[in-house]
Protein backbone atom coordinates (compact mmCIF):
# COMPACT_ATOMS: atom_id res chain seq x y z
CA UNK A 1 0.00 0.00 0.00
CA UNK A 2 1.77 3.09 -1.24
CA UNK A 3 0.51 6.63 -0.81
CA UNK A 4 1.38 9.53 -3.03
CA UNK A 5 1.77 13.20 -2.34
CA UNK A 6 0.22 15.67 -4.75
CA UNK A 7 2.14 18.89 -5.22
CA UNK A 8 1.16 21.82 -7.39
CA UNK A 9 3.88 22.95 -9.75
CA UNK A 10 4.11 25.78 -12.25
CA UNK A 11 5.52 24.49 -15.53
CA UNK A 12 5.19 26.89 -18.48
CA UNK A 13 1.45 27.26 -18.39
CA UNK A 14 0.67 23.72 -17.24
CA UNK A 15 -1.44 23.71 -14.14
CA UNK A 16 -1.69 20.08 -13.15
CA UNK A 17 -0.84 18.17 -10.02
CA UNK A 18 2.29 16.06 -9.92
CA UNK A 19 2.24 12.92 -7.81
CA UNK A 20 5.41 11.88 -5.97
CA UNK A 21 5.96 8.39 -4.69
CA UNK A 22 7.26 8.73 -1.11
CA UNK A 23 9.19 5.47 -1.38
CA UNK A 24 11.03 6.72 -4.47
CA UNK A 25 11.76 10.07 -2.82
CA UNK A 26 13.07 8.22 0.24
CA UNK A 27 15.27 6.02 -1.94
CA UNK A 28 16.66 9.08 -3.75
CA UNK A 29 17.41 10.74 -0.40
CA UNK A 30 19.11 7.52 0.73
CA UNK A 31 21.33 7.62 -2.35
CA UNK A 32 22.21 11.25 -1.54
CA UNK A 33 23.15 10.22 2.00
CA UNK A 34 25.32 7.41 0.63
CA UNK A 35 27.09 9.83 -1.74
CA UNK A 36 27.68 12.33 1.06
CA UNK A 37 28.95 9.64 3.44
CA UNK A 38 31.36 8.34 0.81
CA UNK A 39 32.50 11.88 0.04
CA UNK A 40 33.06 12.52 3.73
CA UNK A 41 35.22 9.42 4.12
CA UNK A 42 37.21 10.12 0.96
CA UNK A 43 37.74 13.80 1.73
CA UNK A 44 38.80 12.93 5.28
CA UNK A 45 41.33 10.43 3.94
CA UNK A 46 42.55 12.95 1.37
CA UNK A 47 42.90 15.63 4.05
CA UNK A 48 44.92 13.22 6.16
CA UNK A 49 47.20 12.31 3.26
CA UNK A 50 47.66 16.00 2.43
CA UNK A 51 48.40 16.77 6.10
CA UNK A 52 45.48 19.18 6.52
CA UNK A 53 44.48 19.46 10.16
CA UNK A 54 42.28 21.69 12.30
CA UNK A 55 40.74 24.61 10.41
CA UNK A 56 42.34 23.67 7.09
CA UNK A 57 40.92 20.16 7.26
CA UNK A 58 37.48 21.49 8.17
CA UNK A 59 37.64 23.99 5.30
CA UNK A 60 38.75 21.21 2.94
CA UNK A 61 35.68 19.16 4.00
CA UNK A 62 33.27 22.01 3.25
CA UNK A 63 34.90 22.73 -0.11
CA UNK A 64 34.55 19.07 -1.07
CA UNK A 65 30.95 18.96 0.24
CA UNK A 66 29.91 21.97 -1.82
CA UNK A 67 31.73 20.61 -4.86
CA UNK A 68 29.68 17.41 -4.51
CA UNK A 69 26.51 19.52 -4.24
CA UNK A 70 27.50 21.39 -7.39
CA UNK A 71 28.16 18.14 -9.26
CA UNK A 72 24.83 16.69 -8.11
CA UNK A 73 23.05 19.82 -9.35
CA UNK A 74 24.85 19.52 -12.68
CA UNK A 75 23.88 15.84 -12.95
CA UNK A 76 20.23 16.51 -12.13
CA UNK A 77 20.08 19.43 -14.56
CA UNK A 78 16.66 20.92 -15.20
CA UNK A 79 14.87 17.69 -14.30
CA UNK A 80 15.67 17.80 -10.57
CA UNK A 81 11.96 18.13 -9.77
CA UNK A 82 11.32 14.61 -11.14
CA UNK A 83 13.41 13.08 -8.37
CA UNK A 84 13.33 15.48 -5.39
CA UNK A 85 10.74 17.66 -3.71
CA UNK A 86 13.01 20.71 -3.60
CA UNK A 87 16.36 21.78 -4.96
CA UNK A 88 17.62 22.34 -1.41
CA UNK A 89 17.62 18.55 -0.95
CA UNK A 90 20.41 18.34 -3.51
CA UNK A 91 22.41 21.14 -1.92
CA UNK A 92 22.16 20.72 1.84
CA UNK A 93 20.55 17.34 2.57
CA UNK A 94 22.93 15.37 4.76
CA UNK A 95 25.58 18.06 5.20
CA UNK A 96 27.10 18.14 8.68
CA UNK A 97 26.24 21.71 9.57
CA UNK A 98 26.39 21.17 13.33
CA UNK A 99 27.52 24.30 15.17
CA UNK A 100 30.53 23.50 17.31
CA UNK A 101 31.15 25.76 20.30
CA UNK A 102 34.28 25.91 22.40
CA UNK A 103 34.35 25.90 26.19
CA UNK A 104 35.30 29.06 27.92
CA UNK A 105 38.52 27.69 29.44
CA UNK A 106 40.12 25.68 26.62
CA UNK A 107 40.00 25.70 22.86
CA UNK A 108 38.62 22.15 22.74
CA UNK A 109 35.36 21.93 20.78
CA UNK A 110 32.28 21.05 22.75
CA UNK A 111 29.03 19.92 21.14
CA UNK A 112 27.09 20.16 24.40
CA UNK A 113 27.50 23.82 25.23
Amino acid sequence: MSTTIAVKTKHKGRKDNVAYNPMAIGQNNGILDYCRTSMCALSGAAAGVLGLTAHYGFLFYFIMAFMLSFFLLMKAGNSWNKYFMSRNDLITKGLALVPIATDGFTDKPSLFK
